[in-house]
């Protein structure tokens, strides 16, 4: 898993590259949620995962609850049909508001 952050009109880009598993998320979640601000609004690009695992789904979870609990806003982008699928099994997908790409993200965000 690859993951960098970057920040576009005080929106926080967070995009992760590579399957999302339990071993990824172990090795990421605390830097991530470090990252999150009070008030902020958080982009998740998912371009570049085509996997996610049940503890993924857990861990979008928990982002979602610490940004809602910080007041902020949490989206995804560029979701593949196959994590589109998952999330959508799981009932999670209401959750998030989610866009084609990136650009349109940062546009409407």
């Amino acid at each position: 898993m690859i993951w960098n952050v970057e920040e576009y009109n005080n929106i926080t880009v967070l995009c992760l590259k590579g399957a999302l598993n339990g071993e990824s998320v172990t090795s990421i979640q605390d830097a991530v949620l470090n990252q999150i601000q009070e008030g902020k609004r958080v982009l998740l690009d998912l371009a570049a995962v085509p996997y996610l695992s049940s503890a993924a789904v857990r861990f979008l979870l928990s982002l979602y609850r610490t940004i809602r609990d910080r007041n902020g806003t949490m989206a995804l982008a560029g979701l593949t049909d196959d994590v589109s699928d998952v999330l959508s099994m799981t009932g999670f997908l209401d959750l998030f508001h989610t866009y084609s790409d990136r650009g349109t993200a940062l546009a409407l965000m």
